[in-house]
Parts: structure tokens; sequence; C-alpha cells
């Protein structure tokens, strides 16, 4: 019997994925370019509202803390409603809260809208490429989620581009750039209505008929005949009575007891060698690229040269992720991440020490391009780390726990500065990146090996 999953691993690339990849990723880029604006917001700040550095680094650090819930949260609720509503919903509650903080009047309302900004953040990033990795076919699954990521360098180049001719125009450039923020609250209604629910979960809620509907959908868009009626199946779940036409609400207790916890003794050493990656990537990647307009600034130059050398240095993202998205399936998941994880480090210990413009630039591109690329392919590896009932919550708990370092890399920064400036900065980064080298080589490969259903 060949199930919906199996048909949907042994279909070509189509133009069915093609849509849902664009369509999840231009939510991708809203998201990235949301984080980015911050970063130009908080040198534009320190000038017009006279900000020290340690509020500063709270405006920034924020909605890493509200990043950190919504992770967990998000993932949770993927398990439980879809992985589209909760794709949708987030882009509603960041888009909004993104374009009232435009309006802001004191650095308290800024405060508290950048931490609603971070809930609906932090809820999405895991949701999507959980759901783009489950219809992604097998053969070039990892490659597809890399392209995912890649959709974030797009996204911070907007920033970076809205940063450079925007924010610095006047007293409100800020303010503006934070409007343009507004797109993802009406984008949310493409997400809603344009973009299919996981196969996946719609088995594991009983809705088999729906889940035959859209795997016949993609099957018609690559040509493909389906199977006759008495040769598919669902996936086999263990314990459940005949599906229903409508999902319920919740789970019983004995689809609780069926979810394989993250932390079991098959889970639990590739969540915590997962968790550690998640969490040294964060540090290094936010403490470095929030805080990095602001100590051009600190450096001399003025808001429009180091937003200028901020846009070169993002400009290397794209080829980072184009070369991981590659590599993934030629070297495979755990090697690519941990050579990416390795690159970053050398790129943050020369940024440290870089003391012209073009010295800068140089270890700034390196930099963005080896960070990017490990981004890719961390995003590609989580979701196949875990079985289907404990997808969205498992990739969703090891981005909360990365969070909570990029929630403390922005409020160290300033005090790495005052104890041992940029180099030790870059210094405390890289030595990050290596530990998360070292944990990403203890995962398990999963390149070309089905997504485990149960």
């Amino acid at each position: 019997m060949t199930t919906r999953t199996e048909r949907l691993d042994g279909l070509p690339f189509t133009r069915k994925h093609r849509r849902l990849l664009l369509g999840s990723g231009v939510g991708w880029a809203l998201d990235a370019m949301d984080v980015g604006l911050i970063s130009f917001v908080m040198a534009a700040l320190a000038v017009h509202w006279a900000l020290t550095p340690t509020e500063l680094s709270w405006i920034g650090s924020i909605g890493f803390v509200g990043m950190a819930i919504g992770a967990a949260l998000g993932g949770l609720l993927a398990d439980r409603i879809g992985r589209r509503q909760v794709f949708a919903a987030t882009l509603l509650v960041y888009g909004l809260a993104t374009g009232a903080a435009a309006l802001s009047t004191g650095i308290a309302v800024l405060i508290v809208l950048r931490f609603i900004v971070g809930l609906g953040l932090g809820a999405e990033l895991p949701v999507a490429s959980t759901l783009v990795s489950e219809f992604a076919p097998r053969r070039i699954r990892g490659r597809v989620v890399v392209i995912l990521e890649g959709f974030w360098a797009v996204g911070w180049i907007m920033a970076a581009l809205i940063g450079y001719f925007v924010v610095p125009t006047g007293d409100d450039g800020w303010r503006w750039a934070l409007a343009i923020g507004l797109v993802p609250a009406a984008y949310a209604l493409v997400i809603r209505f344009g973009l299919p629910e996981s196969v996946r979960f719609l088995e594991s809620k009983g809705r088999v008929d729906e889940a035959e509907r859209i795997v016949r959908e993609y099957e018609a868009s690559a040509g493909v005949e389906p199977p006759a009626a008495e040769t598919t199946g669902t996936t086999p779940l263990p314990d459940r009575a005949a599906p229903d036409r409508v999902a319920p609400v919740g789970e019983s207790p004995r689809e609780e007891a069926a979810r394989e916890s993250i932390w079991s003794p098959r889970l639990r050493r590739r969540t915590g060698a997962l968790w550690i990656v998640w969490f040294g990537i964060n540090f290094s990647y936010y403490g470095a690229f929030i805080w990095l307009p602001s100590l051009l600034v600190s450096q001399g130059f003025d808001l429009v040269r180091s937003f200028g050398y901020t846009l070169i240095i993002t400009l290397a993202q794209l080829p980072g992720y184009a070369v991981a998205a590659w590599l993934i399936e030629v070297w495979g998941r755990r090697v690519t991440l941990a050579v990416f994880l390795s690159g970053s480090a050398v790129a943050a210990g020369l940024f440290g020490l870089a003391g012209s413009p073009a010295t800068i630039i140089a270890a700034g591109m390196a930099l963005s391009f080896f960070n990017l690329g490990a981004w890719g392919a961390l995003y590609a590896i989580g979701p196949e780390l875990y079985p289907t009932r404990t997808r969205g919550s498992g990739t969703g708990a090891a981005a909360a726990f990365g969070r909570i370092a990029s929630i403390i890399a922005p409020l160290l920064v300033p005090v790495m500065l005052g104890a041992g400036g940029t180099a030790m900065v870059f210094g405390v980064f890289a030595a990050a990146f290596v530990v998360a080298a070292l944990a990403a080589f203890t995962l398990p490969e999963r390149k070309g090996v089905a997504l485990e259903e149960t």
C-alpha cells in the first residue's frame, strides 16, 4: 500500500512546490526585513533620542524574548491546529505590531511593541520550515529548505536598503521604515488562503479527504496519475480509530501518549546537539548583526556610511545560501552545517581584528557568507530529526532555546566592548561558532532519508 506521504516524496519538483516555496519564502523574507530593520533603527535612535548603549541593547534584545516564547508556542500550536493556520496568524501579529511601533512616543512603548513583534516572528520561522520540508520531494528536501532560508537574505537586504535610503532622511526616517513593516499583515491573507495545509498534519488529525485532495493536486501538477483507491492509504498511526472528516479540536490522552517526547532515549541526543547549535548560531549572529550599524557608528563612521557598509556586507548572504543549498545534497546536512559554522568562526575572528574599511567589509562579507549558509543548513536538518507528531514542537523548542542566546548577546555586547573592545566581542562570537560546529558533527545524517511519520 502506497501512503500519501510516499506519493508526495516521489514526485518531481513542480509548479505547486514552487508556489509553496515562493509563498513561504516571501513570508520568511518579510520576517528578516523586520528583524534587520531594528538594527538600523537602533543606530538612528542612538543619534536622535540620545539613547545609552544599555537602552539600545534592550531595544535589540526584547524582540528576542518574544521570539523565544513565540517559537515554543508556535511549534506546539502547529502540531495541534495546523502549520498554515499558525503561519498566517503570526504574520498578522508581527506585521500589525511593527506598524504600530512606528508611532512609538518613547522607549517604553517601543520595547513593548517589539516584544509583541517577537512573539509573531518566533512562532512563524520554525512553522514555515516544517511546512515546506513536509511537501518537498525527498531527494531534494534539504536543498528546498535551504532555498527557503535563502529568502532571509532577501529580507535582510531589503532592510539594509530601507536603512540606507529611508532611515537617514530625517528625525522620523526610522518611523517610516517601521511603517513598511505593515506589509506582512496584508500578506497573511495570501498565506491563509493560498497555501496548502500539511498532508502529514491532516492525516494525523483524521482529515483524510483533505489530505487526499491536496496530494492529487500535486500529482496532477506533475502529470502523475493517482494510484487506484485500493492501493492508497494513510500513513499508519498507532492506536487510532477510523479517521473522521472533521478534525478534533484537541487530542485525546491516547493520542498524546503516542507522541514521542523530544527527550525520549531515542531522540534526546539529537535534541541536545540541536539545541547547542541553535544557541551558538543565535548568540553570534544576532550579537553581531543587530549591533553592526551601531558598532560602525561608534568607530567614527556617520549613519549613511555605516549603513552603506552594512548593505555591502549583507549582500554576501545570498551566495552563502546558494552554496549551502548545493552542498547540502552533495556533502550532506551535517558536514555542510559544521563547515559553514567553522568558516563563520574564522570570519568572526578576522572581523574583530579588522581596522580599515576594506578589511571590515571583507571580513564582514565572509561572516555573512558562512553564517547565513549555516543558518540554511540548520533549518534543513531540524525538521528531519523528528517524527510528524513532534516535528513542529521539536523544531520550535530548539528555536526557542536558541532565542535565549539572541536575548543575551545584544545585552552583552556593550559589556564586552567596555572590557576588551571589538576584538573581544568577535572573539567570543568565534568561540560560540566553534562550539556549535562541534555539536553539529554529532547530529545524525538524514540526507535522502524519508521523514518519520509517527
